[in-house]
């Protein structure tokens, strides 16, 4: 269904400025009829009548009055996020979070375990889905489900929810992830790349908020950025923009990344590269601290790269070293080509603390132009873990307020039951 085919006849104007006061009121503070007619410049009739339908609606109610500033005092307008809630989630190559949320992004419960992201959609989803059951059906008031968002770890096509060649992920290709949720689900469902969903947590709670260029980079199994553009999450054409993993840092042949290609930047500062580079380093008898390691558990992992470096191990320092300045290449030639005011980094490669974030600071500052640095921040996600499940929040509340989806349900109250709403690939 195209935007102008709104239901019941409403005008695409009337939808305009519906979603425009909607979003005035879930941006926060309480605001009141006049507050709203000065902030959107909207006429007072216009706001009043706009306002009145979203009551109707259920999507809205009017609390206390406010206080009077000289008139006839006005009541407080409030969003009733409680009305409808949404499932979201987070895949990660070895680790699943799934979570429910309230229309306003507000966590209401959340789960985590370890996954193997490689067993592939069938056995994923299915357990994906359990979850979301047993979250649905431990809440003491059942509450419709009004839409589900997912990233992944790998490309997505953002129009179609579906990963695309996804080098972590075999089995996945084009496998249609959106439609068996919201098909599950009957509700809209979209699916994106986890690393634009961790931008969108951090644009809107993080320290992001209030940045109109921001580049988010999560460096964990693989790497990838979220770029917010003019306060917008920039996908590209296909979805694809970002995938800064898979750029060639190296004129290597000597080591094969995971996408079929060499000297990829993923291959060789991820944190698959370091558990690769530490187990070699601990066969080898470079570093007595992982050896120690490798006899106790049999496996090395990027965290435990990490942590031996912490404790002073020569060998594993240099590969945390390593890994931050290659990552600083790639993201100063960002910083030259974007111009970003912040970069929050983020990911488990970056608990590594100042080894790797000093190592890729200097390496940023020291090779970007001195104007696209001279204002430039780099810090570390305050967010955490908590960046993707409140992303994914977002990005399902953006879809559903959105001019082009709201007109297609508002009529009916809620958009459970809505599964096709997502058809579009909506990118508000």
């Amino acid at each position: 269904m195209s935007t102008k085919e709104l239901a019941e006849g409403l005008a695409a104007e009337q939808v305009d400025s519906l979603a425009a006061v909607l979003a005035a009121v879930r941006g926060g503070g309480l605001p009141t009829r006049p507050d709203l007619t000065r902030r959107l410049g909207l006429g007072r009739n216009v706001v009043s009548q706009r306002v009145t339908q979203l009551i109707d609606a259920g999507l809205l109610d009017e609390g206390r009055l406010a206080p009077s500033t000289g008139g006839r005092p006005s009541r407080e307008l409030r969003f009733r996020a409680e009305v409808g809630c949404l499932l979201v989630a987070e895949l990660g190559a070895t680790e699943l979070q799934a979570g429910l949320s309230d229309l306003d992004g507000v966590p209401l419960a959340q789960r985590t375990e370890a996954c193997d992201v490689a067993a592939g959609p069938e056995a994923t989803l299915a357990r994906l889905e359990q979850i979301f059951d047993e979250l649905l059906a431990d809440r003491p008031v059942p509450v419709p489900v009004w839409g589900v968002g997912i990233g992944l770890p790998g490309p997505v096509e953002f129009s179609k929810g579906r990963p695309i060649a996804p080098p972590i992920m075999p089995g996945w290709d084009g496998y249609p992830v959106r439609d068996r949720l919201s098909a599950t689900y009957q509700a809209p469902a979209w699916v994106d790349n986890d690393v634009n969903v961790m931008a969108l947590g951090e644009l809107r709670t993080g320290i992001g908020r209030n940045e109109l260029e921001l580049l988010y980079v999560k460096v964990g199994t693989g790497i990838g950025a979220g770029l917010i553009s003019a306060g917008r999450l920039h996908r590209g054409a296909q979805g694809a923009a970002g995938d800064i993993g898979h750029v060639s840092v190296l004129d290597d042949d000597s080591v094969l990344c995971r996408c079929g290609n060499t000297g990829c930047l993923e291959a060789l500062a991820g944190g698959y590269a370091l558990s690769r580079d530490g187990l070699t380093a601990a066969q080898s008898g470079r570093s007595a601290a992982l050896a120690q390691v490798l006899a106790a558990t049999g496996s090395i992992t990027a965290r435990d790269v990490t942590a031996a470096a912490g404790a002073g191990d020569p060998a594993s320092l240099a590969l945390l070293t390593r890994s931050g300045r290659l990552v600083g290449r790639v993201l100063a030639t960002l910083v030259n080509f974007y111009n970003p005011s912040l970069i929050v980094i983020g990911g488990q490669v970056s608990s590594g603390g100042d080894i790797f974030l000093g190592e890729l600071r200097r390496t940023v500052y020291g090779r970007s132009t001195a104007l696209s640095a001279r204002d430039l921040r780099i810090k570390t996600s305050p967010l955490g873990d908590r960046a993707g499940l409140l992303g994914a929040a977002f990005l399902v509340a953006d879809q559903l307020f959105s001019p082009e989806c709201l007109g297609q349900w508002i009529s009916n109250g809620s958009p459970a039951g809505r599964p096709d709403l997502s058809d579009d690939g909506v990118a508000a």
